[in-house]
């Protein structure tokens, strides 16, 4: 669709009486462009790397390009549902309630979602444990539209199915022949993932579970038995507080995996 809106470069163009403006309305480049001397200069495109033939292939795509991009987009057209669920109503967002476990970074919270699309996470007020969503977890639901997250299991670079990853990881444990196996594991949270760990090692003697953090809490979990004589991380709830001095304490954002 063509557009009638017309666009001043400067001040100067509101005024009808400027003479410059006039001129260059009348003739937008101040000397004619030498395009005879350069195409009409057999000798000087013989002598140069380029063929005229090459250089107006180049001028052709540059227009042609130049023509395209200065269309309007496409218009696309939105297609209605055949059998549309009950519990989608265009433009009304649904909000599910969940929990998240991510190392220290644990949470009830909220997901608002548009036609079944998660678009934002905030905490959950109304459950019993709430565990404030922190600014990793609400940075989360960006990692649902990662185009760079692994599609299938990877075996050697090369995209593979889950049961022919399961098979060769089975054939590789039962040929260990009592070697020790060491599984590499950040922080959870989670007891299904303690009993998945627990389940492993009863099934494999030789299993040992190290856990590592490439950000870690030693010092908070140090200071905190020291206190107290037991090894754990708080959780401190400041709901209530009137002031509260912090140093080197990021308790607003995600320090100790609250927020």
């Amino acid at each position: 669709m063509a557009t009638t809106k017309k666009y001043w470069k400067s001040t100067a163009q509101l005024d009808d009486s400027n003479e410059i403006v006039k001129n260059l309305e009348q003739n937008e480049f101040a000397s004619p462009i030498p395009s005879d001397e350069f195409l009409g200069n057999d000798e000087a495109m013989e002598s140069s790397s380029t063929s005229r033939r090459d250089f107006l292939k180049y001028v052709g795509f540059s227009t042609a390009a130049a023509s395209l991009a200065a269309c309007e987009g496409p218009v696309i057209y939105s297609v209605p549902y055949v059998n549309q669920p009950e519990q989608i109503i265009p433009g009304m967002a649904n909000y599910y309630a969940t929990t998240i476990a991510n190392g220290y970074d644990f949470a009830s919270i909220l997901v608002k979602t548009r036609e079944g699309r998660p678009i934002k996470i905030e905490s959950n007020k109304d459950a019993m444990y709430r565990g404030h969503a922190n600014a990793r977890v609400h940075a989360s639901v960006l990692s649902l539209y990662d185009n760079n997250r692994l599609k299938t299991p990877m075996i050697k670079g090369v995209e593979s199915n889950w049961e022919e990853f399961d098979k060769q990881v089975a054939n590789q444990l039962t040929s260990l022949n009592g070697k020790e196996l060491v599984v590499l594991s950040q922080t959870f949270a989670s007891p299904s993932m303690n009993k998945i760990f627990s389940q492993l090692k009863g099934k494999y003697s030789n299993v040992r579970v190290v856990t590592y953090d490439a950000v870690g809490e030693e010092a908070a979990l140090a200071a905190f038995e020291a206190r107290y004589g037991s090894r754990a991380l708080a959780d401190y709830d400041f709901i209530d507080a009137e002031t509260i001095v912090s140093i080197g304490a990021d308790f607003v954002g995600d320090w100790q995996g609250g927020g």
